[in-house]
């Protein structure tokens, strides 16, 4: 649990009691005319926000119990305003203990389903290779915390015989519909990248079996990438955010393709593909793919996450340590729940 849910339970849990006391106060001070007894039935109420149902009677009780004593003191215990004050705490406790077997019941019923979905996408998720040929790898996936609404994104890391070969998507959407078209692509992703001679032909198996599936509305934007050992990188963006190449020199550059391509499964746009886009990619270099959710991060300003100026955090020798130090800057940028997942792939070209 984050700090900031951590702090909004212990305000909800204190609600009841301080609702309680601030009525009980106003009731002495104003005396017995104005009748503010009834509103101790706001402590009941408030109680159904958290907690369980032992919990909720005990705020009852205890409202019913300063209604009483607070009635004794006025001198108007047996009065009209007395006996309503009792009838409207209990009907609310009662209206209460109802409402907190519902809260429970829900929280149940959620945290089965965010159990089967994130099962599912450790499944489909399985951890990249610490070492694919000539490459070293990490990978980074932060779920956003918002019930269980599971994002599609995807990564991949396959070494075939030509060399390694990588996908970074994102799949429109969420939820296990989400997930469902994300295992689709690297189900074909694994079993083209050591078929294909190239990427051209790794996409197109892509798009026939997405375009088997998804309806027209539906896409997956992604970044394909295949690494030679001979020190070249081969670059296809399908509507992908441009991946970050760290250079061993510090030098930072956004890989940004010369021309733009649409998503993945949008076939009925007959447009074609994008053009390979080559770079360099030397001992030393390194390369970030992610998705959406990491430059799209905001703070509390609403400012993005500034990726290219956090770049320099990748320069631990350790490739996973290095993403991990992103990641928890990330994290400290948002000091929140993320609202979208956000995926990262970092290939490091090795030295030897």
């Amino acid at each position: 649990m984050s700090a900031v849910n951590a702090r909004t339970q212990r305000l909800m849990g204190a609600l009841p009691f301080a609702s309680l006391g601030i009525v009980a106060a106003v009731d002495l001070l104003s005396g017995p005319d104005l009748g503010y007894l009834s509103l101790l039935a706001v402590g009941p109420a408030f109680a159904s926000l958290t907690g369980g149902i032992r919990r909720t009677v005990l705020i009852g009780v205890v409202a019913l119990v300063m209604s009483l004593l607070l009635a004794l003191y006025s001198g108007v215990l047996g009065d009209r305003q007395s006996t309503m004050s009792l009838v409207s705490i209990t009907g609310v406790t009662a209206a209460s203990i109802l409402a907190t077997v519902g809260r429970q019941r829900r929280e149940r019923e959620l945290d089965t389903v965010r159990s089967v979905a994130e099962v599912a996408q450790r499944v489909l998720l399985r951890p990249v290779p610490r070492r694919a040929g000539h490459l070293r790898a990490a990978v980074s996936y932060t779920s956003a915390n918002a019930e269980a609404r599971i994002g599609g994104d995807l990564y991949e890391v396959v070494t075939g015989p030509g060399g390694v070969r990588a996908i970074v998507g994102d799949v429109q959407g969420k939820g296990l519909e989400a997930v469902e078209t994300a295992a689709l692509v690297l189900g074909a992703f694994r079993e083209a990248a050591h078929d294909e001679p190239d990427l051209r032909g790794v996409s197109g198996r892509l798009e026939k079996a997405l375009n088997r599936r998804l309806s027209g509305e539906e896409f997956v934007t992604a970044i394909l990438v295949d690494a030679d050992p001979a020190g070249r990188l081969t670059l296809l963006n399908y509507g992908h955010p441009p991946p970050l190449i760290l250079r061993a020199n510090g030098e930072i550059i956004l890989a940004e393709p010369d021309d733009t391509a649409p998503p993945l499964g949008l076939a009925v746009l007959q447009v074609e593909g994008p053009d390979p886009h080559e770079v360099a990619f030397t001992p030393g270099d390194q390369i970030l793919l992610y998705t959406d959710g990491v430059i799209e991060a905001r703070d509390r300003a609403g400012r993005f996450y500034p990726l290219a100026e956090r770049a320099f955090l990748l320069k631990d020798d350790d490739p996973e340590a290095a993403l991990e130090a992103l990641r928890l800057d990330l994290v400290a940028h948002v000091d929140a729940p993320l609202h979208d997942d956000a995926a990262m792939l970092l290939l490091r070209c090795r030295d030897s």
